[in-house]
């Protein structure tokens, strides 16, 4: 009777939803299975694109895994940390996007059967974790150092890392021509490790291959008064004065209030307003400097004052743009036009005006510090040039990743198919239960060779077998070989040319596991009701509001009256 009456404890709010146990560790291994196949098909060299439409209805193209998990807003809990590895990777590495969503998903797709035959999650945590530790050790003894090479030797190299990434992207046909344009620009920023000194122009027309690389800086032609048109476009060896200054006449008599005894004193007001601007462009003119950039306006007074010296000005420059002016030309942004000295100026060889397709630049060649370049990109579409900066982006980040960490592996699926095989025998020395655990980790890193392959429209079975083959050779001669997407058979991916950066790897091996320990180390899901209305309430009361003030007010007056 007592038990009966037990009162029933509640401990979280009305609605809560929670799911525990193996029900829902399953439910989150298939909602991040849902995820993985989102991206599944744009993996390679032959891999699709796809096209997001968002509610503000912009619509992006893109081939890139990153773009396309952020694009998705994945609500799903346990799916959005997919997400976040696809971000990680490509904040760290740049490449290897829908590499590493596709490793997460299939790792677990590999641990379901083991749930669901009520294997503890633990046990599998330990033993894929051991595995990546493996698989790591591994890649780093595969790996080919391209460190000591002479600097063209090293540009090649480079150069083939850079196809290797720009091949399954929409460029891709044109991947020679922007392989060399980043390598270039990338050994031109030297070691600054900062992104922003490569700048990205895009101009729309023209075709792919009107894209040039400028050893400099190139900016599009600010706005303009009178007088611009008469200033000289071409310099050789400028003098460039950087400035935070605004040169206009209004400027001066802003925040004052003049207090005049007598009319003929406010002429004396005025000219002492012209004194002043008068006195800013002598400054600047007296410099030396034959280019001024200023990041505020330049007046039409200004403008109309440099033209007749011979002297070329352009204001409201982006503030990027400048910095990198200043980086390139060994100038520094003056704050003032006092004092200028001639070791705040910058110089550069060639400064000239240019018609790029019907925009025109300010293009400055030939700098003397030379840490910065800037890739203006042509090409029809706008998505075309958005997707186009999206894949140089990755280039460039793979190139610079190269080059600090110099050593690169077999791509094309060649060193995934070598760790699994590694991993498989490894896991025969094992006894116990985690012999199984490693075996279905080494299954699932072929999950690489096999999308390629789907992807390219070739039998994935057929190749995986002549691979499987070709990486068992007792002498270790078919480690490089990876799936030749020309010809639908197998091929050796270094003479082949299809490398990719040891980092790439080691960091995708790395998230991948991170992220399905995560997933299978979580027991219950926690639903908090409130996150999921709170919107609804908060329209609700809104309109429920409005509606019962009007109705309460109708009532109180009616009351009122009878009184």
């Amino acid at each position: 009777m007592a038990a009966m009456l037990q009162p029933q404890i509640i401990l979280l709010k009305e609605g809560t939803d929670t799911s525990q146990g193996k029900a829902q560790l399953v439910s989150n291994i298939n909602a991040c299975t849902a995820v993985a196949d989102v991206v599944r098909s744009t993996l390679g060299p032959r891999g699709m694109d796809k096209l997001i439409h968002d509610d503000k209805g912009s619509v992006t193209i893109s081939n890139d895994g990153a773009t396309i998990m952020k694009l998705l807003d994945i609500v799903h809990p346990a799916a959005k940390i997919l997400v976040d590895i696809a971000k990680s990777q490509d904040s760290e590495v740049g490449d290897g996007t829908t590499t590493v969503v596709l490793l997460a998903a299939e790792f677990l797709k590999e641990a379901k059967p083991f749930i669901e035959d009520g294997v503890h999650s633990q046990n599998l945590i330990r033993s894929y974790r051991t595995a990546c530790t493996l698989a790591i050790e591994k890649i780093k003894e595969l790996a080919v150092s391209i460190e000591g090479k002479s600097l063209e030797e090293k540009k090649s190299l480079l150069a083939k890392c850079a196809s290797t990434t720009l091949s399954s992207k929409l460029i891709g046909g044109e991947k020679e021509f922007f392989a060399s344009m980043v390598v270039d620009a990338v050994i031109a920023i030297g070691n600054d490790d900062r992104l922003n000194m490569i700048g990205i122009k895009k101009v729309p027309g023209g075709n792919m291959r009107d894209s040039f690389l400028v050893n400099g800086v190139a900016f599009k032609k600010t706005f303009s008064y009178a007088g611009f048109e008469q200033q000289p476009k071409k310099f050789l060896n400028p003098k460039i004065l950087l400035l935070n200054v605004e040169l206009e006449l209004k400027s001066e008599k802003e925040n004052a209030e003049i207090r005049l005894s007598d009319p003929s004193q406010y002429q004396s007001i005025v000219d002492a307003e012209w004194n002043i601007i008068y006195d800013k462009l002598d400054k600047c003119v007296n410099s030396g400097a034959k280019v001024v950039l200023s990041r505020l306006a330049i007046g039409d007074l200004a403008t109309q004052y440099f033209a007749d010296r011979d002297i070329f000005c352009a204001g409201r420059v982006a503030e990027e743009d400048l910095k990198r002016v200043a980086a390139a030309t060994g100038g520094t942004v003056q704050t003032s036009v006092n004092n200028i000295i001639d070791e705040v100026l910058g110089t550069c060889e060639v400064f000239e005006e240019k018609q790029v397709g019907n925009e025109r630049f300010n293009i400055f060649n030939g700098c003397p510090s030379g840490q910065t370049a800037t890739i203006v990109l042509r090409g029809g579409a706008d998505q075309f040039i958005e997707e186009a900066e999206r894949s140089l982006h990755d280039a460039i980040m793979i190139v610079r990743r190269a080059l600090k960490n110099s050593t690169v592996v077999a791509g094309g699926g060649a060193i995934d198919m070598e760790i699994s095989r590694y991993l498989r025998q490894h896991a025969r020395t094992i006894a116990g239960k985690s012999q199984l655990f490693i075996n279905s980790y080494a299954k699932a890193l072929e999950v690489i060779p096999r999308q390629l392959c789907d992807n390219a429209g070739f039998d994935a079975t057929d190749v995986l077998n002549k691979l499987r083959q070709k990486h068992a050779l007792p002498s270790g001669e078919g480690a490089p070989y990876g799936v030749d997407i020309s010809t639908g058979g197998i091929a050796n991916s270094f003479t082949n040319f299809v490398w990719e950066p040891a980092i790439v790897k080691i960091n995708a091996i790395n998230a991948a596991t991170e992220a399905a320990c995560l997933i299978l180390s979580v027991d219950e899901t926690v639903k908090n009701p409130k996150s999921e209305s709170a919107q609804g309430d908060a329209a609700a009361s809104a309109m429920g509001g409005r509606g019962r003030g009007g109705a309460f007010r109708g009532r109180g007056r009616g009351r009122g009256m009878r009184r």
